[in-house]
């Protein structure tokens, strides 16, 4: 079983490597990393660098294709080759997946054109520019197209799909294995439930991101 996630640059890393951690202990599966070229590829927060050795371009057919996203997934939904190489593994996936703003990337290759689809709540708009319905749901499963919502969300959207692959039972074993039972210190995780103050700072915080090799807004030095 052939899991691919693409990395690239300005990639979230949660959106990666939540659903990797879960879906590597799915029994019988390879999780492997493809870039648009071997070498570092840099996260959108800049302090993780992952050497990535295959390019996307290698890679013909998969059991899985899991975009995640990030500022760098607005490129690559502009990058005509990359989303020819999307719609031509998509043919023989048996779940094509995103996370967070790789929905965005789905859209661009034309698979979300009539179908509910969920991604991060700052994307809403991108993404019905690209004929998807938006739901504001955590996951969100249509036929072989699953995407979910963002950065944490991966994880929900890994453990549904590590049931799909296996069964309900080794889903709930990982999940007990890598214990994972939120039980967040504040109710704020949603649009639906941040008061404004709370929103207006989180679009505060996404603005003044850092860019790899640069230190964030009002850093010293």
């Amino acid at each position: 079983m052939d899991i691919v996630i693409p990395l690239f640059d300005r990639f979230e890393p949660l959106d990666a490597i939540g659903p990797y951690e879960i879906l590597a202990h799915v029994p019988g599966a390879t999780v492997r990393f493809v870039a648009p070229e071997p070498g570092l590829v840099r996260d959108v927060l800049g302090a993780l660098p992952v050497h990535v050795p295959t390019r996307y371009s290698e890679v013909e057919h998969c059991d899985v294709l899991l975009i995640p996203g990030g500022r760098g997934a607005r490129t690559l939904a502009e990058d005509a080759g990359f989303l020819d190489w999307v719609r031509r593994v998509h043919t023989g996936t048996r779940f094509t997946t995103s996370v967070c703003t790789g929905a965005l990337v789905l859209g661009a290759a034309g698979l979300l054109n009539g179908l509910d689809a969920t991604s991060h709540w700052g994307a809403v708009t991108e993404l019905e520019s690209y004929g998807a319905v938006y739901t504001p749901e955590r996951v969100v499963r249509r036929d072989r197209i699953i995407t979910s919502a963002g950065v944490s969300s991966g994880i929900d959207m890994a453990i549904q799909l590590a049931a799909l692959l296996s069964d309900e039972t080794t889903a709930r074993a990982i999940q007990l294995h890598t214990e994972y039972d939120p039980q967040p210190p504040f109710d704020t995780g949603s649009v639906a439930k941040a008061p404004a103050e709370v929103l207006e700072r989180a679009r505060t915080l996404a603005r003044n991101l850092p860019r790899p090799g640069f230190p964030p807004a009002g850093a010293r030095g």
